[in-house]
């Protein structure tokens, strides 16, 4: 159990700051100042973590942390193109 346990911590760290990125993308209503391209290189680097869970042969419990941080990161992705979609219907994109 012991085993994955720094790894776990990290990701939950990284779970814990995604939120409030999230609400904060949601209540800007704007690309302004956000870019996309953070949360794909982000989204990649968890697919690299998983990536090597697989080639390791070490698939544990730990994944299922690498799933709950991506899922976060695409509902910020997905909120980023709601907020080009509303720049572009304002005329600022």
């Amino acid at each position: 159990m012991i085993d994955g346990i720094f790894e776990v911590i990290m990701l939950l760290c990284f779970a814990a700051s995604w939120p409030v990125n999230i609400l904060k993308t949601y209540r800007m209503r704007t690309t302004k100042g956000k870019t996309v391209m953070f949360d794909f290189i982000v989204v990649v680097g968890y697919i690299a973590g998983i990536a090597n869970k697989v080639v390791n042969d070490n698939m544990d419990y730990v994944l299922y942390f690498y799933i709950l941080d991506i899922a976060l990161v695409s509902v910020d992705i997905a909120l980023w193109f709601r907020n080009l979609r509303l720049d572009r219907r304002a005329g600022i994109v």
